[in-house]
């Protein structure tokens, strides 16, 4: 009997609460409008799994009549979409409906957890807040005051019981056409109506986060095995990130992270899970398109294209398109393509004579991969640099859509993706940029721009049907053009950094006046200059325990020059041409008069000096600290010049002391095959260097000990390239 009464007393106090139910076992009923499966519904899709969380989506397949909501009011579809489905739970008093947007919201937490939070405010519906009155700023006033807080409604997201939420749905009529904000907020500033049905804002973000407006107060919070989402301001942890407006981008960036998308313990989880496995056999690879642009001239071009067929890709599976644009490499890129063309799938060449512009030959590439049904595009520009030979691979493993290698300028902050995109449509730095292209994060990244290298499923393509991607636009330059166009159409795109890739090349100070333009990027392009230029055994001689030659007291030999160095070196000076006639007369010099006189160019007379005086600071200064310790060089040289040397000409130079502190010498010709005779001879030494290797240094102390003089050539021509240092 007193259990009876117990009971009856339980049912009497749930009557008569608010609701007139107990909500003990209330079950939450999520429920979202979207017309047609975009990269953010899925992305929402997969969030809401990973938490269990029971969503009706509502629409799918129909045609959209809100209107454009992203630019201009509208929306109002929604709420007629949700009214008959909402109709049939609104006589379940246990359950609790939720609406949220689907293209660009991720949830953060279970059930429970928002079922828990939702209990909290202790009212019948609670719509999300904002900092902005939309569509309708003259009703600002309207609202009730907050103290803490947003102040205003957003239609974004909002949860109820499922009575008190059809109630709202239902106040009265609404066009497809017209605002479903605006017809929220009319029905919550109805003081009678918001008080009768139990209306309330989460003005703190406790359910949920409008990021329009509130990026600076979200942060990323990353524990060992988690990421989350906090709002610093409120100090709360929302359970549904809304990129409302125009914080779409930012909810990108969010995703990236949360839900447990990345950890500092796990790294990228879905980067395992989503990657493609190719199959074992390489005669069933994918076919692939390389449309590779040459749009203006470019430093290190040979060796890009060089990277290129190095790419361990069966090339049978690969088409090369090629579209050139400037005479300057016409010549070298059509020796390239008569060279590879029997290598590959097949080989088309777009010269500079067609005057194509890179918008129309980009487009035309996608068109071309459609229509020869490839099963990826990879657009490449000729800054890009692969040096990883598995960069196709590895990319296309990542299994996005739309995806790009991350390539990063060597020594600087300079990519190829933008982490953010400002206002104006141009770059702004994200707030993991720089841990991105350091590669102290990795993963495959949901970025707003990329471009050099883009990877492109044929498929997605083909699915986008007469609605392509373009590169062509009277704003934008191609890859602003196509990457405006993605973010338009709500498509993602993604950069990796799981591998070093490669790196991205800069033609920024690149000109075309010299001969060999490549020689002088030691500044701009240092990485590929040391490649080209600097001896491959150079960088031995500086382990502590190597020991370098020493053929005469205190005269080091050691390689720092490439072949490749020496040969443009001197087929610099020869097409200048402006040698010296070897007399002591000399208006070069400042005084007019040269107390040794050689046949010589010097590097000033080439454009050639600020480059080789940081030649001298970063690979010659090392070894002199090393071989002659306690002395520290600042590589000051006014004197720096090559010699040419041959027996109708200058055949010898007389004995003398060098007006430095320490000179070196370094053979730009090959002894025996390109000249005999020669050499140097260290007088109070008695001793001589003669034959020395092809760009190996000859290093000693200029004035007071080390006297010295140029042994006769007897045939061909030698050259050498001499610097007085420290003078």
């Amino acid at each position: 009997m007193k259990l009876e009464v117990c009971l009856l007393a339980l049912v009497l106090v749930c009557l008569f609460l608010r609701g007139a139910r107990c909500d003990a076992q209330l079950r939450l009923q999520i429920v979202t409008i979207a017309t047609e499966e975009t990269d953010g519904y899925k992305r929402f899709v997969l969030s809401a799994n990973q938490f269990g969380l029971n969503v009706k989506v509502v629409g799918m397949g129909e045609a959209w009549n809100g209107g454009d909501i992203q630019r201009h009011p509208g929306g109002g579809h929604k709420v007629n979409l949700l009214r008959p489905v909402v109709e049939k739970w609104s006589k379940e008093d246990d359950l609790i409906v939720m609406f949220v947007d689907s293209y660009d919201v991720i949830f953060t937490m279970g059930a429970d957890q928002i079922l828990a939070r939702f209990k909290d405010f202790d009212a019948k519906v609670v719509f999300s807040a904002e900092g902005f009155c939309w569509p309708d700023e003259s009703l600002a006033a309207k609202y009730p005051r907050v103290g803490l807080g947003k102040r205003f409604l957003c239609s974004g997201g909002f949860i109820g019981y499922a009575k008190e939420v059809f109630s709202v749905i239902a106040d009265h009529p609404i066009k497809d056409t017209e605002d479903d904000q605006l017809y929220y907020t009319t029905i919550f500033l109805d003081e009678q109506k918001r008080t009768s049905i139990g209306i309330r804002l989460d003005h703190r973000s406790h359910i949920f986060q409008n990021l329009n407006g509130a990026r600076d107060e979200v942060e990323l919070e990353f524990t060992n095995n988690s990421t989350t989402a906090v709002n610093t301001i409120y100090s709360t942890k929302p359970a549904v990130l809304h990129g409302n407006g125009p914080s779409k981008l930012f909810l990108n960036f969010l995703g990236n992270y949360v839900p447990n998308e990345w950890s500092t313990s796990g790294g990228c989880r879905r980067c395992q899970e989503m990657s493609l496995q190719l199959p074992s056999s390489r005669s069933e690879w994918p076919t692939v398109l390389l449309a590779l642009f040459i749009e203006s001239p470019t430093p290190f071009l040979l060796e890009v294209l060089e990277k290129v067929t190095q790419l361990d890709y069966p090339k049978d599976k690969i088409s090369l398109w090629i579209h050139c644009n400037t005479l300057h490499h016409e010549t070298l890129v059509h020796g390239w393509v008569e060279l590879v063309q029997t290598l590959y799938r097949n080989v088309t060449y777009v010269g500079p004579d067609r005057a194509i512009q890179e918008s129309v030959a980009k487009d035309t590439a996608i068109n071309m991969c459609l229509q020869w049904s490839y099963d990826y595009l990879l657009l490449m520009d000729s800054l890009a640099m692969l040096d990883h030979a598995h960069t196709l691979t590895r990319i296309m493993e990542t299994n996005r859509n739309v995806v790009a290698p991350l390539l990063v300028r060597p020594f600087r902050m300079f990519s190829n993706f933008w982490g953010d995109v400002a206002a104006n449509g141009f770059y702004s730095r994200s707030r993991d940029y720089t841990e991105i292209i350091q590669r102290t994060r990795l993963g495959v990244w949901n970025v707003p721009f990329i471009n050099s290298a883009v990877l492109i499923k044929g498929a997605w393509l083909k699915a986008r049907g007469t609605n392509l991607p373009s590169f062509t636009s009277s704003v934008w330059d191609p890859d602003l053009a196509f990457c405006a166009w993605m973010r338009d159409k709500g498509h993602f795109m993604y950069v990796s950094n799981l591998e070093d890739y490669g790196h991205f090349l800069n033609r920024e100070t690149y000109t075309t006046e010299h001969l060999h333009n490549d020689m002088y990027q030691l500044f701009d392009n240092r990485l590929d200059w040391e490649r080209k230029y600097i001896h491959e055994n150079y960088s031995k001689i500086l382990d502590p325990n190597f020991v370098l030659e020493q053929p005469c007291t205190d005269v080091y030999l050691f390689p720092v020059m490439s072949e490749v160095f020496t040969k443009h070196l001197v087929e610099e000076l020869e097409h200048f041409g402006q040698w010296s006639n070897g007399k002591n007369e000399d208006k070069r010099l400042q005084g007019g008069y040269e107390n040794v006189p050689t046949v010589d160019i010097h590097m000033n007379q080439v454009g050639f000096e600020s480059q080789w005086l940081e030649f001298l600071r970063v690979y010659i200064v090392p070894v002199q600290i090393k071989v002659f310790p306690g002395y520290y060089s600042k590589a000051n040289a006014l004197m720096n010049f090559v010699v040419k040397y041959t027996p109708t000409g200058q055949s010898f130079l007389r004995p003398h002391h060098d007006s430095s502190t320490f000179t070196i010498n370094v053979a730009l010709s090959r002894a025996g095959i390109e000249y005999e005779g020669g050499g140097c001879r260290f007088l109070r030494q008695n001793c001589s260097i003669v034959d020395t290797k092809l760009g190996w240094t000859l290093m000693h102390p200029g004035r007071l000990t080390h006297y010295h003089e140029g042994l006769p050539i007897v045939k061909g021509t030698r050259y050498i390239m001499v610097s007085f240092i420290d003078p």
